[in-house]
């Protein structure tokens, strides 16, 4: 297992990507307890990628619920039919948001927030938690985003 995550912060956003896709592997790799390697996960994307707000809701209790995250303090449950994290449970896809005031029924857990990017994350076929990131910035993510977070949710897949 990895101790600590290097990234040169002069690089373009695929490249971060693709230097951080190995060490989060790496960092996470035979540690058996998912909140520990999601803690991980979200702090080194946090710092890497240098996200406003980056962290895990958990499917429990019939919504989503606050797991590990980076950030600000941030809404502790999600009904299944509220926000873009329950969009993206409901549709089970990737949901990029350019502007989340534009967005019907956005849950504004930070003022701070303008910007969104959800993504799934599966256990046999089902919805088990989202990856929620916020932006203070409008039109923050793109397919680049959407195509290296997809590959850490797969990995984190097989860490469950």
């Amino acid at each position: 297992m990895a101790e600590s995550i290097e990234i040169d912060i002069s690089l373009y956003k695929d490249q971060k990507y693709q230097s951080l896709l190995p060490q989060i592997k790496a960092l996470t790799e035979g540690e058996t307890d998912l909140v520990a390697n999601l803690a991980n996960i979200a702090a080194a994307l946090k710092y890497s990628m240098d996200f406003f707000w980056i962290g895990f809701y958990l499917v429990k209790e019939n919504q989503l619920v606050l797991g590990p995250f980076q950030g600000t303090v941030a809404c502790t449950r999600i009904a299944f039919d509220k926000g873009v994290c329950g969009a993206c449970y409901r549709e089970q896809k990737t949901l990029i948001v350019p502007d989340v005031e534009a967005f019907p029924d956005h849950i504004a857990c930070s003022s701070l927030s303008r910007s969104e990017i959800v993504v799934p994350i599966f256990n046999n076929g089902k919805v088990v938690m989202v990856l929620d990131v916020d932006s203070t910035e409008l039109n923050d993510y793109d397919e680049i985003d959407a195509n290296y977070l997809e590959e850490i949710a797969d990995w984190i897949e097989k860490l469950i």
